[in-house]
């Protein structure tokens, strides 16, 4: 059985009297420890699709399975420990709580966890090891995009969601952030996905998965994927 597997997921938002179809019969599978890119312009689904599988939004029909759980069949209060302790998120904005300084971002999130990491090693191992004591506001747009992705990595989720984790970084910090994921999935052998609009980090995924219009338009396997620190864009 595939790591995750999305069957048939259809999503269908109703705005008034007019039904929005999101998604539109998307079927693909993900095997434990692959970088993943999920690639496709504005609109296509590609955060619908993530919202699902971090289970923040439901399924109109079909099933989404991760490590054997059935995530498309949750109750409320277990799709809530769902997030809590199998999926690790990271988006466009970093969302560190201002007031907390970046070992207490992390710790935050380890403490609602059944075996989390320890938050200090954490951070070290996202080259942070000498900021912790600071807040957000001293630390640059690319330094608290690494605490976020050490507040998701603290969890020791089963999988890592990241949305448009270089959208709100320069072409060079950005670089810096895809290399640390990529080495990320490399070392601890957690799935990692990448939502984006970028066609630039198809090169360094496992599998592409290239989305239009709410639909899956192809699947690629990539043998030989490249460093991300050779990526230009």
């Amino acid at each position: 059985m595939a790591f995750l597997e999305v069957k048939d997921v259809s999503k269908v938002y109703q705005m008034g009297e007019v039904e929005v179809l999101a998604l539109d019969h998307m079927s693909f599978t993900v095997e434990a420890g692959e970088f993943v890119v999920v690639v496709g312009p504005s609109g296509s689904g590609k955060t619908t699709l993530l919202n699902m599988i971090g289970g923040m939004d439901t399924v109109t029909s079909g099933t989404i399975m991760l490590d054997g759980t059935d995530v498309s069949a949750l109750s409320p209060r277990d799709v809530t420990l769902y997030r809590r302790y199998d999926i690790g998120f990271v988006f466009q904005f970093y969302n560190l709580i201002q007031n907390l300084n970046a070992l207490e971002n992390v710790e935050l999130a380890s403490q609602i966890c059944r075996d989390p990491l320890d938050a200090a090693q954490t951070l070290e191992a996202v080259g942070l090891g000498k900021r912790l004591e600071n807040f957000p506001g001293q630390l640059s747009g690319g330094e608290q995009q690494r605490v976020a992705i050490a507040r998701a990595l603290a969890k020791n989720p089963k999988l890592l969601l990241c949305d448009e984790p270089t959208g709100a970084l320069d072409y060079k910090t950005g670089k810096a952030i895809l290399t640390l994921l990529q080495d990320t999935c490399a070392r601890t052998g957690k799935c990692v996905m990448v939502i984006t609009h970028n066609q630039a980090f198809e090169a360094i995924a496992d599998r592409i998965i290239h989305v239009r219009e709410g639909c899956v338009a192809r699947v690629e396997i990539n043998e030989h994927p490249v460093s991300a620190e050779t990526l230009e864009w």
